[in-house]
């Protein structure tokens, strides 16, 4: 790596974080301004010294304000990613934001409601729009399927078989979404569902599902308010909005409503290091006061009230589940093109690639937990 020195009649800063960043990028694979699709393309000044003080923050920015671009944008960050360069640069504006994370209980009941409000309730009509048929808002299985209605079927029925759902059964879903679980359990393993959700948006889409006569009910409530004891609880990519300082807490919601014999399947998305803050640009824009678990966080948090029964992988499928829901997004803009603005637009595709580039990298996960409160006399036997 060549550096200038200060002493040089020649010596220019912004020059010096090119060159600093050129070298960094080159050991991913990445060309500044080069002909490959994930090369990045420089369209403004400012955005190399965006990115090595503000980390994310500001390299999202940059590129929802236009200042830069990539061809194949998920590429890009599967190079950047799976290269770790982000272990070589430490943000120096992004202290307080570490510090914060670590200290507040940014997902403390009064504040659980932000999501939804800036996320979820973005409208129905634009997240079915993006989404399958069932409006399913996590993780599909593509390990026999073809398409993305049939990895989101095929994720709910599996669920549905490593909890041993039963008819009459009774089954409360923690952070429902728009209620595809609760519609597919009903519809097909004859159980009956509750929903929690804090997405005006989704409980009002609820409505409608329970006017086609499932016994699937929506509360718009914080999960902290359920006291009802059920065969079984299902969570379904919710676990993200719990933050660390609640993760017991939620456990013990949890195993307060969980009948004795019940089982307890958590769906989340996960990170391989703990104590790492969330990331800056995804807090800002996307998932406010959110924030990725590790596995031994989520198995500290259990261990005075469940037994861990199974531990399921399926993170590189994430990658395959955001490009569907990219394709869609794509093919769909049109008809929200006067309702979002361009910045909404390069903004969601940023989020949609740079996220499909992680799970592809795999720097993150995505789990499915399936716990008791005493263990399965004779074992817990896996379906797949």
């Amino acid at each position: 790596m060549t550096l200038l020195k200060k002493s040089d009649a020649s010596f220019d800063p912004s020059l010096t974080s090119h060159r600093y960043v050129a070298d960094l990028l080159e050991q991913a694979n990445i060309e500044i301004n080069g002909d490959r699709p994930w090369d990045m393309q420089l369209n403004a000044s400012g955005v190399i010294e965006n990115a090595l003080s503000r980390g994310n923050l500001g390299l999202g920015e940059s590129y929802m304000n236009g200042d830069w671009d990539a061809e194949s944008l998920d590429q890009f960050f599967y190079h950047l990613t799976r290269a770790k360069l982000h272990l070589s640069v430490k943000p120096t504006q992004l202290v307080y934001h570490s510090l914060r994370a670590k200290l507040v209980n940014r997902q403390s009941a009064k504040r659980a409601w932000e999501v939804g409000e800036r996320h979820y309730d973005l409208g129905n009509e634009f997240y079915a729009a993006m989404l399958d048929q069932r409006m399913t808002y996590t993780c599909g299985y593509w390990k026999n399927a073809a398409n993305l209605d049939e990895a989101q079927e095929a994720k709910l029925d599996l669920i549905c078989r490593k909890l041993a759902l039963k008819p009459g059964m009774r089954v409360l879903d923690i952070g429902c979404g728009w209620g595809s679980f609760m519609a597919y359990a009903a519809e097909h393993y004859g159980v009956e569902c509750v929903g929690l959700t804090i997405s005006k948006e989704q409980a009002e889409f609820g409505k409608r599902v329970m006017k086609k006569g499932l016994p699937v009910e929506f509360r718009l409530q914080d999960y902290r308010a359920e006291t009802e004891v059920f065969d079984r609880i299902v969570s379904i990519g919710m676990f993200e909005h719990v933050g660390h300082k609640n993760y017991r807490e939620y456990m013990d919601v949890a195993h307060r409503c969980l009948k004795e014999d019940g089982l307890f399947l958590l769906h989340t998305i996960g990170k391989n290091v703990t104590n790492t803050p969330p990331d800056p640009w995804i807090d800002k824009y996307i998932f406010p006061n959110g924030e990725l678990p590790s596995l031994s966080q989520v198995t500290d948090a259990a261990e005075p009230l469940f037994v861990v029964e199974d531990v399921h992988n399926f993170g590189a499928d994430y990658d395959k589940t955001l490009m569907a829901w990219h394709e869609n997004f794509e093919a769909n803009w049109l008809e929200f093109r006067d309702r979002f603005d361009d910045t909404f637009y390069r903004m969601w595709r940023y989020y949609l690639l740079s996220c499909a580039g992680a799970f592809r990298a795999r720097q993150i996960q995505l789990w499915q937990l399936v716990l008791s409160k005493q263990g399965v006399v004779g074992g817990y036997s896996r379906v797949s």
